[in-house]
């Protein structure tokens, strides 16, 4: 097998707000230190994802030490928001299900109703190792998972992403193309392996972690928002839909769960255990 190793890593704290880009980065059972740990909320207490809110892409989030982040948007002042005190917990709706969470001061609150228009609350996800089970279809009993979308870490290919691109290119609407890896929100972006190669991943280690390969990642609208401008186009899911159906889904990546934790680094080498 070619040598696979970590070409970027993507840490986003606030969850579909645009994050960074860490040498290195701690692995907790629910997927990487700092990441998607907190997430915006309507007046109606459901989670705002770009789905809904495609300019929530031209906005950042920066995490501080001690778990608090710094928010930044056009035409906004950056906001530095502390970890919430201990309180009543705050129940979401995530993908019509529930989550406890607790509020944010109202200064961020303040901030992104003011940026997106709407009325919205900011919240923390404190207690990870509790709050949310993984899928269920997909998990091992006592596997949790942050505020993404399902699944602790998603992997990504640099091959993968040539070849997607390549069938955009041969396909209905080639001047959408060629699309950047960051359509795609990954956490771990790999060089070296082969086209689509990650879908038969089972067991990976990376750094001193080892993840279990829990199944591909089926891909949203999100994946067609110009993340430097909040446009919409049809692409990738035009080409996934023609070429990269995996049973109901539009796949590109692979979600993981960490069976063992410890630090990875940009850099480091990607062994396929299974």
């Amino acid at each position: 097998m070619a040598n696979l190793y970590v070409q970027k890593l993507h840490v986003h704290p606030v969850k579909s707000v645009a994050g960074t880009a860490p040498d290195e980065v701690a692995v907790e059972p629910w997927g990487l230190s700092a990441d998607r740990r907190w997430a915006l909320v309507d007046s109606q207490g459901k989670v705002i994802t770009q789905r809904e809110q495609p300019r929530l892409a031209l906005a950042s989030a920066r995490p501080l030490e001690g778990g608090g982040v710094v928010l930044s948007a056009p035409g906004m002042p950056d906001l530095a928001v502390d970890v919430p005190e201990p309180g009543p917990l705050e129940p979401v709706a995530l993908f019509g299900k529930k989550v406890e969470t607790v509020v944010a001061a109202r200064a961020a609150a303040d901030w992104a109703g003011t940026y997106l228009g709407i009325t919205v609350r900011l919240v923390h996800l404190d207690d990870p190792a509790v709050r949310r089970p993984v899928d269920p279809d997909y998990a091992l009993p006592g596997e949790t998972v942050s505020l993404a979308d399902g699944y602790p870490v998603l992997l990504t290919t640099l091959a993968s992403l040539d070849a997607l691109n390549s069938m955009i290119a041969q396909g209905d609407h080639p001047q959408e193309g060629p699309l950047p890896m960051n359509r795609f929100r990954p956490n771990v972006v790999v060089a070296g392996a082969e086209a689509w190669a990650e879908d038969g991943w089972r067991r990976v280690a990376i750094g001193d972690a080892v993840f279990r390969g829990a199944r591909e990642c089926g891909r949203c609208i999100v994946t067609t928002t110009d993340q430097r401008t909040a446009e919409r186009g049809k692409e990738p899911l035009k080409s996934l839909a023609r070429h990269r159906r995996i049973g109901r889904s539009l796949a590109f990546g692979r979600l993981l769960v960490p069976v063992r934790t410890g630090t990875v680094r940009v850099g480091d080498e990607v062994s396929v255990l299974e």
